[in-house]
């Protein structure tokens, strides 16, 4: 096996089993195996939906950061705290060479497994609220 297929495959390894500990947390606190069936299908709908939008939400922000939208906010609160400091204002740039400064030794970095952990996840909590809406969630007449 390649050397990159073996790094991709550990970090598959590794976001699983924070989702599947992030899973079993939420069912061991809403007490999986002290109710009935239809409560324990809504509980691992919970938990499973939990972990994965956990996993997709954070996928997210990394995706966000990766592409410099939150550069402008660290820009603004250095040159808060640089208002503050004595002759803190002659260590100012401009935000072009701040954000260039930022992102030019900055490679793009692939964070699509923790996407996919997440996605997968999220579609497994998704299935469980079917199958529970479906077969124990009947409307009452």
């Amino acid at each position: 096996m390649k050397p990159e297929n073996k790094s991709l495959l550990k970090k598959f390894l590794i976001c699983f089993g924070i989702a599947a500990a992030i899973v079993f947390i939420v069912i061991w606190i809403k007490g999986f195996f002290t109710d009935n069936a239809s409560s324990n299908i809504a509980i691992l709908a919970d938990a499973f939906f939990v972990s994965g939008i956990l996993f997709t939400l954070f996928a997210g922000m990394l995706f966000v950061s990766g592409e410099g939208a939150l550069i402008g906010i660290g820009f603004v609160l250095r040159n808060v705290l640089l208002a503050f400091i004595p002759m803190g204002r002659a260590k100012h740039e401009l935000y072009a060479d701040y954000r260039e400064r930022k992102l030019g030794g900055a490679k793009q970095r692939k964070y699509n497994f923790v996407l996919i952990t997440g996605l997968i996840f999220l579609s497994v909590g998704i299935i469980f609220t079917i199958i529970w809406s479906s077969f124990y969630n009947s409307p009452s007449v």
